[in-house]
């Protein structure tokens, strides 16, 4: 593996300090998308806005923003992480549509339709029926696409996430999702959804989260590679990265205000067990940011040239949010 191999992780959700941006940006990741909101309204969402603003003046060392692609090189030089803004749900925008616009200019560069449940804008993957994009979603579709921010459907059921596909004008991501065939999880992905988003150019991102992968914390990194490369035979090496959706430092009550939020006043335990209220154990060969590599060697080791393994390491990653983070072009 080459050492100036580009990392991009689709996404982790971390409760961050010092020791873990350092641990991130030793690993030789250039770049991560980092969840920002989960259920949050507007106002909680600019706090964590402001709260990531103090980690870029206290860490600067360490981290920078990422407002266009071309960040992420600069960050590469640097030996910084460059650090994408996302949503996994669409609360933010709480029923305002010219929220995008705000949202997009404060750095916000990926938003989810849905997070497991019905929204304002889409329906989530844990929902017994799926009916689709609201009218309201096709509105803020058509906004995402203007001010360049990207849709994501990783939590979002399948009808809704193949309308998306169909009315957005630029491709989409699923940032951190595993194909239905490698474990069946209500949040993977059919091979419908996957050849489309392989036929409209869009991105997914593989995850690491065990309650995604075959056989949980004890899938291998081989296994988990030979699912990269049965996808990549399906919709293209273009088409794929990684979205690992690493969990770090929270406690379990933050799992609960994942899958729970304020809609509920009992607890949901999502896909884990109640009679286990902990977060899952990780691969063994995937515990933190400093396992990384292990993907690309394991890649390497699956029969993939270095420059395939490149592209899902990340330049995939790279080419897809310099097509994406820019606004539209005035016609």
């Amino acid at each position: 593996m080459k050492r100036d191999m580009l990392f991009i992780d689709g996404l982790q959700y971390i409760n961050w300090n010092r020791q873990l941006f350092e641990e991130a940006q030793q690993s030789g990741l250039n770049a991560i998308h980092v969840t920002i909101a989960y259920w949050e309204n507007i106002r909680e969402t600019l706090q964590n806005i402001g709260h990531w603003n103090r980690h870029f003046i206290n860490h600067s060392d360490l981290i920078m923003p990422v407002r266009q692609a071309e960040d992420i090189l600069e960050a590469k030089r640097l030996g910084k992480v460059g650090i994408i803004f996302g949503f996994q749900n669409c609360s933010p925008i709480e029923d305002d549509v010219k929220m995008v616009e705000i949202l997009q200019q404060l750095g916000v560069r990926i938003m989810q339709l849905s997070y497991n449940n019905q929204s304002l804008l889409a329906t989530g993957c844990y929902e017994q029926r799926d009916s689709g994009i609201t009218r309201f979603g096709r509105e803020v579709i058509a906004e995402m696409n203007r001010v360049g921010m990207i849709i994501d459907m990783s939590h979002s059921a399948e009808e809704s996430t193949l309308q998306a596909i169909e009315l957005s004008q630029r491709p989409i991501a699923i940032t951190h999702a595993n194909p239905e065939f490698f474990h069946p999880a209500l949040r993977n992905k059919s091979d419908k959804v996957l050849h489309a988003i392989g036929e409209s150019e869009g991105m997914i991102g593989f995850s690491l989260y065990p309650f995604h992968l075959h056989n949980g914390g004890d899938c291998t990194n081989e296994e988990f590679c030979a699912m990269i490369a049965k996808t990549a035979d399906m919709i293209g090496i273009d088409r794929i990265g990684i979205g690992s959706d690493l969990c770090q430092n929270w406690d379990y009550s933050t799992l609960e205000w994942m899958r729970s939020g304020r809609w509920t006043t009992t607890v949901d335990h999502g896909e884990g067990s109640a009679a286990s209220p902990s977060w899952p154990e990780q691969p063994s060969w995937f515990k933190s940011s400093k396992d990384i590599g292990n993907i690309a060697n394991g890649l390497l080791a699956m029969g993939f040239s270095e420059q395939d393994t490149a592209k899902v390491m990340g330049e995939n990653w790279l080419r897809f949010f310099r097509d994406s983070f820019a606004p539209a072009s005035v016609k």
